[in-house]
């Protein structure tokens, strides 16, 4: 027999953005219920994700657009660590500590474990959500409801209009969606041959490559940026678990390393860059974790496929450590820096070691009256926006989405980023609501109607967490006023944003960026 719950607001994903939906519910005197799938609050941002993407390229300065409940979490990150000021990069557990503190509320009540049914987990009334259904046997029932999830699973069960891949060039007028034509950035740099053969292309191809041919550039296909694990490791003896060679290892598995090396390719290797000699090691280069074209089945695909994606990303990342710290194929110098780090004890304790999520850096993406493209990202004839809810202050980011063959060699596809073309730009309300004939009182702050490539703008830490305040806002005001989260009253919304410190504009500034992708 289910169980039900009932709040004013209820918030589907402990995301970041979530986090702060339900904190700032809260502090509006709202009720709330905050539904997490697994067993931890905070997203990506308590899973590695330490290196916040503010303010760490000389090229620009985006500190300048964090405002509300994500300046007030950074601040919270820096008082943590003995700090007056912000602080940008930090510990999962740290993150997770001051993230339970700002949960902990009268008005709000917390449900781990609460994964959405896959089937009929959504009741509806016309375009009005009634309730949902989860997987525990709890009905949760609600005024206006919130997907924070990055996935848009409970967008999707209410019948929203969702999209999933890259868009074609042509169907927005843009010009960096879509097959990419030429790919030169985080491109390898050295030729690797793709053959289990050298030189043979009857005797297949080697792991982690697609054989498949480039396409038609510009066209739209249902392929998505790669993920990766954001490792927190460390090479303090004292906080240190060696890393140890999986069930099932096969060293062939990581061919594709040996030739690159034996190519004159020079691997990536980590450093100390967050507190107390820990990383947050990152994958966005030629060949590092990012495992392109492994996770196309992950945003659509049921419960149990997802797992599998994830447990094959884990296998192979666990993997690839133990490979670069043992194999006898790789140079001396290479083995033994690796061989000084392992994964911390103090972090993921409940895992191994390892983050209990990977970085999906990007699923399904909501489709509604009005789409973020990469017209709103252009530094030069930008379309402008009028009911900014938030800002965007990085350049359009998409990794590789793909390693295919090209003349014979590895090669990466799909990744668009940098250049001197890109601006700040305001994340319109309208992007976070749906079509008024398709649900009336659901928001998301993280699966917002917007392209692949505009996406790419919009899908930091910290965008999430301002996105999710202002989801809650606009959530308090549909309620007081009995309205669909579409009738909200924008000047209303945005006097009532900039009475809590969101940062709605700022001057458009000149870019010359080459900065590292997140």
């Amino acid at each position: 027999m289910e169980a039900t719950f009932s709040a004013e607001i209820v918030v589907y994903g402990g995301t970041a953005a979530g986090v702060m939906a339900a904190v700032q519910s809260a502090r509006l005197g709202r009720t709330v219920a905050l539904l997490e799938p697994g067993q931890h609050f905070g997203g990506i941002s308590v899973e590695g994700l330490g290196s916040s993407d503010i303010d760490n390229h000389k090229e620009f300065k985006n500190g300048s657009a964090v405002g509300g409940l994500a300046k007030e979490f950074y601040k919270k990150i820096g008082a943590e660590y003995a700090k007056d000021s912000p602080v940008y990069r930090f510990e999962s557990s740290i993150a997770e500590r001051v993230i339970q503190k700002l949960l902990n509320h009268p008005k709000i009540t917390l449900f781990r474990g609460a994964r959405l049914k896959e089937n009929r987990g959504v009741t509806k009334q016309g375009t009005q959500i009634i309730q949902i259904h989860t997987e525990n046997n709890k009905t949760f029932t609600g005024k206006i409801f919130i997907d924070a999830t990055i996935e848009g699973d409970l967008l999707n069960a209410s019948g929203v209009t969702m999209f999933n891949g890259r868009e074609g060039n042509a169907k927005y007028g843009e010009t960096k969606n879509g097959i990419r034509a030429e790919n030169t950035y985080r491109q390898f740099a050295v030729r690797v041959d793709p053959y289990r053969t050298p030189g043979s292309s009857r005797s297949g191809v080697i792991p982690t490559i697609q054989d498949e041919p480039l396409g038609n550039p510009g066209e739209g296909d249902s392929r998505i940026q790669g993920y990766c694990f954001r490792l927190c490791l460390t090479d303090n003896p004292q906080n240190l678990l060696p890393f140890t060679k999986p069930d099932g290892y096969d060293p062939a598995t990581y061919e594709i390393y040996r030739r690159y090396v034996r190519a004159g390719g020079k691997l990536w290797k980590p450093s100390a860059n967050l507190p107390h000699r820990k990383t947050d090691l990152g994958s966005w280069h030629d060949l590092s974790a990012n495992l392109y074209g492994m996770n196309h089945a992950y945003p659509t695909g049921s419960y149990t496929v997802r797992t599998q994606v994830y447990q094959e990303h884990l296998h192979f990342t666990q993997g690839l450590l133990w490979f670069l710290a043992n194999d006898r194929d790789l140079p001396d110098d290479l083995r033994s820096e690796w061989s000084r780090w392992g994964v911390c004890q103090d972090e993921f304790t409940d895992n191994g070691g390892y983050p209990r999520q990977f970085y999906v850096r990007e699923a399904r993406r909501m489709v509604s009256d009005y789409v973020l493209t990469e017209h709103h990202t252009r530094r030069k004839e930008q379309i402008p926006v009028h009911d900014p809810v938030c800002l965007s202050y990085w350049p359009p980011d998409t990794h590789h989405v793909r390693r295919i063959i090209r003349d014979g060699a590895a090669y990466n596809e799909g990744f668009v980023f940098g250049g001197d073309d890109w601006a700040a730009f305001g994340i319109s309300y309208q992007s976070l609501v749906p079509r008024r004939n398709e649900c009336t009182n659901l928001i998301t702050p993280t699966c917002l109607s917007s392209t692949h490539v505009a996406y790419g703008a919009i899908r930091l830490e910290w965008t999430f967490m301002c996105l999710g305040q202002s989801a809650a806002m606009a959530a308090s005001l549909a309620l007081a006023g009995n309205i669909s989260v579409q009738a909200v009253d924008y000047p209303t919304l945005r006097q009532q944003l900039l009475q809590v410190g969101q940062v709605l504009e700022l001057p458009p500034s000149p870019v010359e960026s080459t900065v590292e992708g997140a």
